[in-house]
Formats: C-alpha cells, structure tokens, sequence
C-alpha cells in the first residue's frame, strides 16, 4: 500500500506548515492560551479560509478530505505547533453530524467550515473512566413529545466558546450498555444549562457542564432515540486517530529542540550532543518515534475497514503514542536539564501537552486493555 500523501495534500501540508511558522509563532500560541477565550476566534477564522477546517470532512459533507490520512496530516502539523484552537471538538462533534444529522442539522457542518459556528463535544462523565457506554446523563421522553436532559457532562472542551453542544444522554438501558444512549444538538443557549470553566494544564479551556431540565423539542434528536452508539463509536473513533497524529507532532517537535541543545549546549568545551551516552538515548528516542508514526499510519488506513479491525488499530496506536510521548518528553527534558522545564521553551508546553492526550479519549492502559479485549472476541 502506497502510504505517500497526494499532491493536493502535500500542497496543504506546505500551507499549513508555513501559515504556522510564521503566524502561530510560540509566543503567540501561549498569549492565545491564556487568553480569557482560551483561542483565538481571529486565527479561527483564518485556518476556516485556509480550508484547512474543511479538509476534515468528505465533499458529501461540504468539504474536500475527510479520510483517515487527511486527519492525521493536519493534526500531526497541529502538534508541533502546540495549537489550542477548537479543531478535535470540530471533527468529532462533525462526524457524528455528518452521519447521523437530519439534512437541516447537517447544514451546520457548513457553518462549522467557515469557522461561524462551534460545536463543543459533551460526552464524558464524572464517572464513566473512558467508556464510551458509559452515560448517566438522562433523557426523559415527556407526554408533550419534548425531551428533558438531566446530568453532568465532565471536561467539556471548549464549552464556553460553543453555539452547540453535541450531547450524549441515556434514554433507555442501564448505565453501560450501548444500547439506550441518544444524542442531542443543542443550542449552547438553552434554558437549563449552566457552565463552569477553567484553564487546563496543556493550554486552552474545558468546564463542567451541569444540564438541569433542559427541555428539548425533537428537531435536537440526532439519529434514531436509543441508537447513538455506533454514531459516537464512529466520531470518538475520528478524534482518537485525531489525537495520536497530534501527539506525534509533539514528540518530533521535542525531538528537534532536544537535537538542536545537543548541539550548542558545550561541556569540556565540546558539544554534549557529541557524548555517545546521549546519543544512544537520543537514537532510542528517534526509532520509538518512528514506531509511534507506524502505528498512527496503520490507524489511519483502517479508519475505513469494519468496526472490529478499526477499532483495534485505534486502540494500538492510542496506546503506543501514550506510553511513547511519556518517554519523549522524559527523555528531551532530562537531556535538557534544568531548562528543559522553564516557561520559556516550548518543551515543557510540549511534554504538558503529549502528557494531557494520553489522558484524552482514554489512556494507554484503557486501549491496551480495549485491544485485548476486542482480540478476544475475534478470536471468540
């Protein structure tokens, strides 16, 4: 199989790169970062223009990419440049509009393009531990065909900047099973839902999403009630080879920092780069990378073969890029030293952020645990 990016999407790739290089420089992420917004509405609108947004989705859906490997080029360049603008909300809360969505809700993919509208994913609870099945949020179906959401919705990533959230809710079955769960578009102004926000560590802003009585007509429905499953396993599934790409561009971003300090940083009036303790730290550091690029690669091919064998290659991958971006951002920081961790340099940015993916969307033990488990049942 010929793993080689298209002309079309190396042609992007050169924008991005260059876009990113020259108007998303360090300093100007971090000022971005702790900004009240926690993103930059303006630089929004300009990666909407650039059509990198679109390239996130298939031209059925408005857009001109949406396969496996057009995600995983995008966000491995959004790694490196350590970006906090809303694009894993926008592809995961957009697939699942893109498969589930009524044509009236599917012309919001459109305005999420353009960068005019933001869709936050509200699917995590306090309680759930990573498992997709797992919703304690409930949706009652009242005698006026209304529905009403009662719950907590944990680690909301840019709730406060949405116009939406997609949201989860149990509407039958008990609190793991997969059958039961529906999924609501709704309106960030509802009556009923309250947001407290903060900060997160690796950059950006999340909140707590408490939904009490929200009353809903059935337009907000996205799919068959009690059938969101699938919907959630297909986008969850999107934004975890989404994450594994940006966790690679991150490593190989530490990478080169590390590389350039060995090279300036002199010691007995030599370049420690030139130690060969260091180099065979930082020659293991270059082949796990390359295994963690492998391992996305195979993901990404797979983002369209059968439920089993795909979600087995995203548990893989997941798990080799957490275990993996842990040794990454020990190793440049230690082979830094003490300025390895200052405010300063982008690595310690970088090591927060490859550390918080880990946690995102499940963490290594989760998928190998997952991997395990979805093997057995073909071996069953």
């Amino acid at each position: 199989m010929n793993f080689d990016h298209s002309e079309e999407r190396q042609m992007l790739a050169d924008m991005l790169r260059r876009y990113l290089k020259e108007q998303y420089a360090f300093e100007t992420r971090n000022a971005i970062a702790a900004s009240p917004t926690g993103f930059s509405r303006e630089q929004w609108q300009q990666f909407a223009e650039l059509g990198v947004i679109g390239a996130l989705f298939s031209e059925a859906d408005g857009g001109y990419g949406g396969e496996g490997f057009d995600i995983t080029l995008i966000f491995e360049l959004l790694g490196h440049a350590l970006v906090v603008e809303p694009f894993l909300s926008t592809l995961i809360s957009g697939s699942a509009i893109a498969q589930a969505g009524t044509p009236s809700q599917r012309k919001l993919i459109a305005e999420m393009i353009a960068g005019h509208k933001i869709v936050a994913f509200a699917h995590e609870e306090p309680e759930s531990r990573f498992e997709l099945s797992y919703v304690e949020t409930v949706a009652q179906m009242l005698d006026n065909g209304r529905w009403r959401l009662d719950g907590v919705k944990a680690v909301v990533r840019d709730a406060e900047a949405a116009d939406y959230f997609l949201i989860s809710a149990r509407s039958s079955g008990g609190v793991e099973q997969e059958q039961g769960i529906s999924l609501f578009l709704v309106p960030a102004n509802s009556a009923g839902i309250s947001l407290r926000g903060y900060q997160t560590i690796d950059g950006g802003r999340a909140a707590e999403l408490n939904l009490n009585g929200v009353l809903l007509d059935d337009s907000t429905l996205l799919g068959p009630a009690g059938k969101g499953y699938a919907t959630l396993e297909q986008a969850v599934g999107r934004g975890v080879l989404a994450l594994c790409a940006e966790s690679v561009g991150a490593m190989d971003e530490a990478k080169e920092a590390t590389l350039e300090y060995l090279r300036i940083r002199q010691q007995f009036g030599v370049p420690i780069g030139s130690f060969q303790a260091l180099q065979h730290r930082m020659a293991d550091v270059l082949m796990e990378i390359e295994q963690a690029r492998s391992a996305v690669i195979n993901a990404a091919a797979a983002l369209q073969q059968s439920g089993r064998v795909r979600e087995q290659a995203l548990s893989a991958a997941k798990y080799t890029v957490g275990h993996i971006g842990i040794l990454v951002s020990e190793e440049s920081i230690q082979l830094h030293g003490g300025i390895g961790m200052t405010w300063e340099l982008p690595l310690a940015h970088l090591a927060k952020r490859l550390v918080t993916i880990d946690h995102q969307l499940g963490d290594e033990d989760y998928h190998l645990e997952r991997y395990v488990a979805l093997g057995r049942e073909v071996m069953s």
